[in-house]
């Protein structure tokens, strides 16, 4: 089962990309920017193989993936700036965001500033939902947009460089492929299980007494 969603994603992947070329990259970086669980952990690193491959440039892999980055975090924008914090506090634990990371959000905000979405675009999970809590502390439009991109460039730069390496590596050293095949299994497994967990503590989260009530 496990390795079976591994392959859908992945097939997925790379049928948009290989049909799309860099408009695929955008449109799949937009899906995984507007809150939708696509990993750019895979998407990336597939752009980086067709650098290897020589259908793409390096840098024109980061700097679409970064685009589609930006487009998917439009929506997800304004979904904050105009739903606010009384639609996340109604419907945010089918997003598994909690009035705590709601409130982590806004002393963020408040603290660092539009700065707090550069960095986050840096980190893996946390990455994907950042739009939201910008867009209900209605931080400026043109700084979001700016620090959207200049923090997903080398999020995507470096997925995509690890994909090219490793498409080297396939290609020059056979040893490699069955390697691949032996762990590939049990990385998906380790994966799976994070994401698993990390599910069930929002859950569990949520289900606590006075979760739902407001800060």
């Amino acid at each position: 089962m496990i390795a079976r969603i591994i392959e859908v994603l992945a097939v997925f992947t790379t049928g948009v990309i290989s049909a799309m070329g860099y408009g695929g990259v955008v449109l799949l970086m937009a899906i995984e920017s507007a809150c939708i669980p696509l990993p750019s952990e895979i998407i990336m690193p597939f752009a980086g193989f067709l650098v290897f491959k020589g259908q793409f440039t390096l840098l024109g892999a980061g700097f679409w993936g970064a685009v589609g980055c930006v487009v998917g975090s439009i929506p997800a924008y304004y979904l904050g700036m105009y739903g606010g914090r009384p639609l996340i506090e109604k419907y945010g634990k089918y997003l598994l965001i909690s009035h705590h990371e709601l409130d982590l959000a806004d002393r963020l905000f408040q603290k660092h500033g539009s700065a707090v979405v550069f960095w986050a675009r840096l980190l893996p999970v946390i990455r994907t939902f950042i739009a939201f809590p910008a867009g209900v502390a209605r931080m400026n439009m043109t700084k979001f947009i700016v620090y959207t991109f200049v923090g997903s460039f080398p999020w995507c730069l470096g997925l995509a460089w690890v994909g090219m390496k490793l498409g080297e590596k396939w290609n020059s050293d056979p040893r490699f492929k069955t390697w691949f095949h032996s762990f590939d299994l049990i990385i998906g497994i380790a994966l799976v299980l994070a994401v698993t967990a990390f599910v069930w503590h929002k859950i569990r989260s949520a289900r606590r007494p006075g979760a739902g009530a407001a800060s």
